[in-house]
């Protein structure tokens, strides 16, 4: 083999190994910006999941206040009042 032909060989393993790489590294870098992609929008929505579940806790329990407060105008004793909304005298105490 000639020298021209030797180099022409290692010049062509050569480039064919950075095209490997190359389309080797553009996978595992869509991969993971993919990935991250997924894991944002994952958290986005265990976000909103967990708003909206806080949303309605508020809400219950500040229909639960608003039931006491009434009751409470009305005359009604803690211990009822306690009962009928699962509230702690110490809550309705403050109302």
């Amino acid at each position: 083999m000639q020298t021209k032909d030797i180099n022409s060989y290692y010049l062509d393993q050569n480039e064919n190994s950075l095209k490997v790489y190359r389309d080797l590294k553009g996978i595992i870098d869509t991969a993971y910006d993919e990935g991250k992609m997924e894991g944002l929008i994952e958290g986005k929505m265990d976000g909103l999941i967990e708003g909206k579940l806080e949303g309605k806790l508020e809400g219950k329990l500040e229909g639960k206040l608003e039931v006491a407060k009434q009751l409470k105008s009305l005359g009604i004793d803690t211990n009822t009042i306690m009962q009928s909304t699962g509230l702690s005298a110490k809550e309705i105490n403050k109302l």
